[in-house]
């Protein structure tokens, strides 16, 4: 029987990306992508567990190279383009009990998160604690407000989606944040319950400069030139 984990870590590293091939896997500044995120993790001190939920056994055997445990295989059903990430969260962790691991805190974290820092989980971990939240994750502000965004009418003609913030200054408006897809704190029983992650949860601030969705290749080398020229600020 395992020591009971405070905090374990959990990431949903499934096969068969479309958009980027082998993304979780694929080398990134020397290393595949999920092989940093895995060393942070370790390197933090935080976790008793780092633990890698996965239907892949080429992103399995690189992630226990790493130091990660992979102590089960996804099911198919939950390995899909489709699913999201609480299920998957929550089997781990009911796959797990099977075999006596034992978890208080489960941090899920995305396996493309190279710009993910020990700070912002140590920081995180202690808001979700003090507020007694069911979960936390990293936002940050948008770049540009919302309420100026702009469409095509069908005439080709560029139209405010709010008409009625046309005239009103940038600084006037309402600050809105987006989840910046790095990480999620929560309780065992957050996950195990299904809950939602955002709307049952708050969010932890941090600096857009700090933040790119690796969603294709331009996003990809976008990605490896900020890190080679920021990567001692990644710690």
């Amino acid at each position: 029987m395992k020591e009971k984990n405070k905090k374990s870590a959990i990431i949903p590293a499934r096969g068969g990306s479309k958009r980027i091939r082998k993304k979780n896997i694929k080398n990134f500044c020397g290393k595949p992508m999920i092989g940093w995120v895995i060393e942070k993790l370790i390197d933090s001190k935080i976790f008793s567990n780092v633990i890698v939920s996965t239907d892949d056994p080429e992103i399995a055997e690189i992630s226990k190279h790493f130091g990660a445990e992979v102590p089960f295989f996804r099911k198919k059903e939950l390995s899909d383009d489709f699913t999201v990430t609480v299920p998957v969260i929550s089997n781990a962790i009911l796959e797990c009990e099977k075999i006596g691991y034992h978890f208080e805190y489960v941090c899920c974290v995305y396996p493309c998160s190279p710009f993910l820092t020990s700070n912002d989980l140590y920081e995180s971990f202690h808001i979700l604690i003090k507020g007694n939240y069911e979960f936390i994750y990293p936002i940050t502000q948008y770049t540009h407000p919302i309420q100026r965004s702009l469409k095509f009418n069908k005439n080709n003609i560029l139209t405010f989606y709010y008409p009625e913030n046309e005239l009103v200054r940038t600084q006037d408006l309402e600050v809105f944040y987006h989840d910046t897809g790095q990480f999620y704190w929560g309780k065992r029983l957050s996950w195990v319950n299904q809950k939602k992650m955002h709307t049952d949860g708050t969010g932890y601030i941090i600096p857009s400069w700090r933040v790119i969705d690796i969603d294709n290749e331009d996003d990809w080398k976008r990605a490896e030139l900020m890190f080679s020229t920021f990567k001692q600020k990644f710690s």
